[in-house]
Parts: C-alpha cells; sequence; structure tokens
C-alpha cells in the first residue's frame, strides 16, 4: 500500500499568465501558497485478479486499461507502465471544481504513488513537470502550468515562466511573524458553488490567442502585480494586499464573461463593506472560494459571510509538498 499527500494552492499573484497563449509570446510569472489542505491517493497491488480499479466520485472496475473513464488515471498509468493489478483510491478534503487546483492536485500525487510504487525516487520538478505534460500535451486541458509546480513543491513558490514553456521555480523563505499575520488577515470562504473552469479557461485562451487587446491588457496588469505582491509579501508590508487584491479582481472581471455572476458579485459587495480591504475568487472563477484580505474587525467579516451561507476554510501553510505518507510495497 502506498499512500500520498499532496496539498492545495492559492495563487496571490499572476494568475492566467502561465498559460500557453500567454506565456509563448510575454512569458509568465506566479507567486502562490499552499494550504495545510490535501488530496490523498492510495495505491494497492491486490493478489486475488488483474482488474485495474478506481474509486473517485465513482468507482471503476476494468479488466483493461483503454477501458478505463478517468482520462487522467489512465494517462498517468500508461506513463508509468502499469496496465493491470492495480487498486487506487482517493480522498480530498476540498471538492473538485472549487479553483483550486484538484485535478492537477490528483496528478501529482497519483503520479508521486506510482513512481513509489515502481519504486523509482522522483524529484518533485520531475513531478511537476511531468503532470504539466499529461495534463497540457497528452490530454490537451485548457490550462497552465502553476497548479502542478504548487502541488508539487509546496510552500511559497515564485515560477518564472519562460516563451519555451520551461519553468523556473523558486521557494520562498518567510519570516514566521509574515506567515503568521497573512494566517490572520486572509480569511478563505467557500461559496459553495462548483464549477467546470475548462469553459472559463478557453475563452480566455481563445481571446488570448486572438490578441484581443482587453484580455491581453487585463493579462499584462496581471503580471506585473504579481511582481509587486511578492515585493509586498516579502517586505511585509502586507496591508497593501487588500488594495492590490481589489484590482487584481477588476482585472479579472474582463479575462472572461464567466469569471463572476450576480450571487459572487453580491458576497464580494458585502464583504467589502464589513471588513474586507479587498479579495479575489480562486482558480479561473465562476465559483469555487474566496480569498478576502481583512486587517480588522475579522469575526465581523466571519459574521456576515456565515449570513450569506458560505463557510470559512481554517487553514495553515503547507512547506513540503507532495510526499509519500506511507509504503508498506
Amino acid at each position: 500500500m502506498i499512500v500520498s499527500r499532496t496539498p492545495f494552492r492559492i495563487t496571490l499573484g499572476g494568475g492566467g499568465t502561465d498559460l500557453p497563449s500567454y506565456y509563448k509570446d510575454h512569458g509568465g510569472f506566479i507567486f502562490s501558497f499552499c494550504l495545510s489542505k490535501y488530496m490523498y491517493v492510495c495505491i494497492n497491488r491486490p493478489s486475488a485478479d488483474d482488474l485495474i480499479r478506481l474509486k473517485y466520485s465513482i468507482s471503476e472496475s476494468v479488466e483493461s486499461l483503454d477501458h478505463l473513464q478517468h482520462d487522467i488515471a489512465k494517462a498517468c498509468l500508461q506513463r508509468v507502465g502499469i496496465d493491470s493489478k492495480i487498486e487506487i483510491a482517493s480522498l480530498s478534503d476540498i471538492p473538485a471544481g472549487s479553483g483550486l487546483g484538484s485535478s492537477s492536485t490528483y496528478t501529482v500525487g497519483l503520479l508521486n504513488g506510482l513512481h513509489s510504487l515502481n519504486g523509482n525516487y522522483k524529484s518533485l520538478e520531475f513531478l511537476a513537470d511531468e503532470a504539466c505534460k499529461i495534463e497540457m500535451d497528452i490530454l490537451n486541458k485548457p490550462m497552465g502550468k502553476q497548479d502542478q509546480y504548487l502541488a508539487a513543491l509546496g510552500g511559497f513558490v515564485v515560477l518564472e515562466i519562460d516563451k519555451d514553456g520551461s519553468v523556473k521555480s523558486k521557494k520562498i523563505n518567510l519570516d514566521k511573524a509574515i506567515m503568521n499575520e497573512l494566517n490572520r488577515n486572509l480569511l478563505i470562504f467557500y461559496t459553495g458553488q462548483q464549477r467546470k473552469n475548462n469553459k472559463i479557461l478557453k475563452e480566455q485562451d481563445d481571446s488570448t490567442k486572438s490578441n484581443k487587446e482587453e484580455v491581453l491588457n487585463s493579462l499584462h496588469y496581471i503580471k506585473d502585480s504579481g511582481y509587486k505582491i511578492l515585493e509586498i509579501v516579502q517586505s511585509g508590508n502586507i496591508d497593501d494586499l487588500g488594495i492590490m487584491f481589489r484590482d487584481h479582481w477588476e482585472m479579472k472581471k474582463k479575462l472572461s464573461s464567466g469569471v463572476t455572476n450576480k450571487r459572487i458579485d453580491s458576497i464580494y459587495s458585502v464583504a467589502l463593506k464589513n471588513g474586507a480591504i479587498g479579495g479575489k475568487i480562486s482558480g479561473a472563477g465562476g465559483g469555487g472560494f474566496f480569498t478576502f484580505y481583512c486587517n480588522k474587525n475579522h469575526q465581523k467579516l466571519r459574521n456576515v459571510m456565515q449570513a450569506e451561507g458560505l463557510k470559512e476554510l481554517e487553514y495553515s501553510f503547507d512547506l513540503d509538498g507532495s510526499k509519500i505518507i506511507a509504503n508498506h510495497r
């Protein structure tokens, strides 16, 4: 039995510039951190038969890898050369479609577990790059590279993405006092709305490829603001994050018509009137988690968000990335 544990992420700056349609011409920049919320992937080699069993929101039991419906699991198994006698089950602290990178978190965790099952150690950077190849190149998903790298590496991470798609990653070591202040003032709430972000990302992707001026200008701003947010966090002047988040939100809404809706706009407005300086929606938008920056009246914001039907996500920071927490081969 192999069990991997892989964290989810929250983007602080640069979100959207990690898509090929943008970085191939302009280069990308991401600054994100990982939460102490995880995807667990359990892998076993049963001895009674040669079936492939996969358990997620549904259960599959097939005799041939060709018949497996879960595209990511199928691609990962093909990648590592396993085509029979395998049982895989996944458990998650975060629901799918919530904008925290669940598909990539699963991909990285599954690859980590499968390589460990085969007795092959792979670096975290290798796992991130391999997950990118599977999701972006093999499965052609309209997505970027931040989710895979954050899930693999953990912690506070900066990604510099070159025009050729190569990624330079750097972990940011923050003072404990700054991390504690971030943990105190970044309040995260679940909207209860799950969504498939492929449609939103495809609209952004198509607009970027066609050089739609409004979308490109927004992405340029988001990239530049990512550098500024990194400086703000490293300097410890984190109250400025609220204003940056508010400006970022206005730009993000220009990327796709699906980024926001009446419900999300209403939540944002209520939050700003009750203690939040600024906030941003997770992932491509359309639902998922809101991250608000609030430096005082925290309980007031919590109370009004609860009244709006949102549930707070209590968290700390994960600094380890994807890891094997059980290995009984």
